[in-house]
């Protein structure tokens, strides 16, 4: 791979003037992209879902969750408004081809109980990725230590735990995994419900010394574990 694969782009969508509750911020983002693959590659969808990406159980996939511009404020509520805006990327140039083949041919996107209008899509500019990078995320960044347990980035093992997410990433992509990482800062913890259950990160700032190809991917993939459910989408 090079970085001449590399893409992401957003999409404009206008929501309601409405509460968008908050189990649906992240816990229907997977399913958004399965359904958008679907529409160009059911196959590669169908292999997506149930294996992961060739012979990874990782799913090579970023996105964001909608984010409103405008909304209205109200305590404890996620608001929506006409002024909307979802990112998507991938390392994976078949699976970033249909996620904006997709994209571009549908009038409206399902965000679980709400009916979004796509507005239009738009790629981002292609940068050449240098090393060190400093990347900061727009959605919280989840690591874990184990199976049950997450890790904040004030937490002892935070940093190698994540390093760690790295090289498995870049052995899938057939990158060095070789990266040094330093928390510049980090957002309050967070807490979601998601699919198959609760989700604990923050979000964080981090500077990246590691190959400029592998700063470009985790551009379009995400840091951290579930990307495809929004988490660690980097700005």
């Amino acid at each position: 791979m090079n970085g001449d694969q590399f893409m992401r782009f957003y999409a404009d969508v206008a929501g309601p003037d409405a509460q968008l509750p908050w189990k649906y911020v992240h816990g229907v983002a997977h399913a958004v992209v399965y359904s958008l693959i679907a529409d160009q590659a059911p196959i590669l969808a169908t292999h997506l879902h149930d294996d992961g990406w060739g012979q990874s159980t990782l799913r090579p996939v970023g996105i964001s969750p909608p984010v409103f511009l405008g909304a209205r404020r109200k305590r404890s509520a996620y608001m929506m408004s006409p002024n909307g805006r979802i990112w998507f990327g991938s390392p994976m140039p078949a699976l970033a081809a249909s996620l904006l083949a997709s994209v571009t041919s549908r009038r409206e996107l399902r965000w679980g109980p709400v009916t979004l209008a796509v507005k239009g899509a738009q790629l981002e500019p292609l940068t050449s990725p240098e090393s060190p990078a400093v990347l900061e995320t727009r959605s919280p960044v989840l690591v874990k230590a184990d199976k049950n347990r997450y890790l904040l980035p004030d937490d002892d093992g935070y940093v190698p735990a994540l390093a760690a997410n790295i090289r498995h990433k870049a052995d899938v992509l057939g990158l060095p995994g070789d990266a040094e990482l330093e928390v510049l800062a980090a957002g309050p913890r967070r807490r979601f419900e998601a699919a198959r259950g609760t989700r604990i990160g923050a979000t964080v700032t981090l500077r990246i010394h590691a190959d400029p190809r592998l700063i470009g991917a985790l551009r379009e993939w995400g840091l951290g574990v579930a990307n495809i459910q929004g988490f660690g989408w980097v700005r």
